[in-house]
C-alpha cells in the first residue's frame, strides 16, 4: 500500500483531518544514537536553538496529489503547509525548565521569527507552536524539542476560541481573555505564577488537573507582538511554571503545551483574541494519569477529577520551591 499524505474533510464537524502514513515509521530512539545531537552529521556540530525540518511530515510544501477518492460529499485536498521540529539545545537530556532563562529567551525569538516567515506564505493559515513532552503523551525522541505546524486551515478548537472572542467582545467590548486573566488575578485562589508581563493561573474551568494557562497582561494576540521586556517575561514564566511541574511530584512532568494566537493572515481577530498558553499535562497524581475516556472522546463532555482550587495551591508551592533553588 502506498504512503498517503493527505487531507479529508469531516463534513460532521466541519474540520480536516489529516492522514499521514509516513508517520507510521517514526522511530523509537536508538539507545546509542540521537539525530538531534551534535556529532549525529543530522544537525550543526554547534547551536544553541534549531529548527529541524520534520522527518515525518503530516503537512509538507510539496505535498503529493491526494487519492482519487472524493466524492461530492467527501472532499479531499492537499496536505500543504509545513512540519518543523524545534531543538530546545543541544544538550540531550535538558528539559525546557533546566535551561537558563537566557538561553529560554532564544527559544522565545526562535518561536517569534518562525511564526512570522511560516505566516509569510499566503496558503498557510495557522502557525500552531507546541511541545509534546513525556513518553505519556506519545514522544519517542527524547532530546528536549518542540515543534511547529503551519496549517493550510485554522484548526476547529482555534475556530471555537475565536467565535468565543468574538462574541464576547460584540457583547462586551472587552477581550475575553483579558476577563479571564483579571477574574482569575481577582478571585487568587487559582494563580500560581505571575511576573510583570505575564499571569498563570490553572483556570475555573479547565479539564486538567494542572491544566495551567499563562496569558499576558497586556492585550497582545500574537508572540511578534511582545517587546524585549515582554519576551524576556516570557522566558522567566515558562521556566516557572514548568520547573514548578517538576518539582511537584519530583519527577519529569508530562505534558502537552500549546501557544495559541491570531491567524496568520486575520490581522483583524487581534482586536478580540489574545495570546495565551494552554497547558494539558495528563497526571493527576505521581504515578496516575488522567485518560480521555468514551464521555471526553465521544461527546467531547470534559471531566476533570479534582477541583482546581485544591490542584493550584499545590502548584504554586511547588513553583515557589522550584524559583528558591533555581539559578539562571
Amino acid at each position: 500500500m502506498k504512503e498517503l499524505a493527505e487531507l479529508r474533510y469531516n463534513p460532521l464537524l466541519g474540520d480536516w483531518t489529516m492522514v499521514a502514513s509516513n508517520r507510521q515509521k517514526r522511530p523509537n530512539m536508538p539507545k546509542d544514537y540521537c539525530p538531534f545531537c551534535p556529532g549525529s552529521g543530522k544537525v550543526p556540530d554547534t547551536y544553541d536553538v534549531l529548527i529541524y525540518d520534520n522527518d515525518f511530515p503530516a503537512l509538507s510544501p510539496n505535498p503529493p496529489q491526494p487519492d482519487d477518492v472524493a466524492t461530492p460529499l467527501y472532499r479531499v485536498a492537499e496536505a500543504y503547509g509545513k512540519c518543523e521540529v524545534v531543538l530546545y539545545s543541544p544538550e540531550h537530556t535538558t528539559t525546557l525548565p533546566q535551561l537558563p532563562v537566557a538561553h529560554i529567551r532564544k527559544l522565545v525569538d526562535l518561536w517569534a521569527d518562525r511564526y512570522s516567515a511560516l505566516g509569510s506564505d499566503p496558503r498557510h493559515q495557522y502557525v500552531l507552536i507546541f511541545e509534546n513532552r513525556g513518553p505519556e503523551v506519545g514522544v519517542t525522541m527524547p532530546h528536549p524539542h518542540g515543534q511547529i505546524y503551519a496549517y493550510p486551515y485554522v484548526p476547529q478548537k482555534i475556530r471555537v476560541e475565536l467565535e468565543s472572542c468574538r462574541n464576547h467582545h460584540g457583547a462586551t467590548g472587552h477581550c475575553l481573555i483579558c476577563d479571564i486573566t483579571n477574574e482569575e488575578l481577582r478571585i487568587e485562589r487559582r494563580i500560581v505564577a505571575e511576573n510583570d508581563s505575564f499571569v498563570a493561573y490553572i483556570p475555573f474551568f479547565t479539564d486538567y488537573p494542572y491544566g495551567v494557562f499563562i496569558a499576558s497582561r497586556r492585550h497582545k494576540s500574537a508572540i511578534t507582538d511582545f517587546d524585549d521586556t515582554e519576551r524576556d517575561d516570557l522566558a522567566d514564566i515558562l521556566k516557572s511554571v514548568t520547573a514548578g511541574m517538576d518539582a511537584l511530584f519530583d519527577r519529569e512532568f508530562p505534558y502537552m503545551m500549546v501557544l495559541h494566537q491570531r491567524p496568520v493572515h486575520a490581522l483583524e481577530t487581534g482586536v478580540y483574541y489574545h495570546f495565551h498558553i494552554e497547558f494539558y499535562p495528563p497526571l493527576r497524581d505521581r504515578d496516575k494519569i488522567k485518560y480521555l475516556a468514551s464521555s471526553e472522546t465521544g461527546a467531547w463532555a470534559p471531566c476533570n477529577p479534582t477541583a482546581v482550587e485544591e490542584t493550584a495551591p499545590r502548584l504554586r508551592a511547588a513553583i515557589a520551591q522550584a524559583r528558591k533553588g533555581r539559578r539562571g
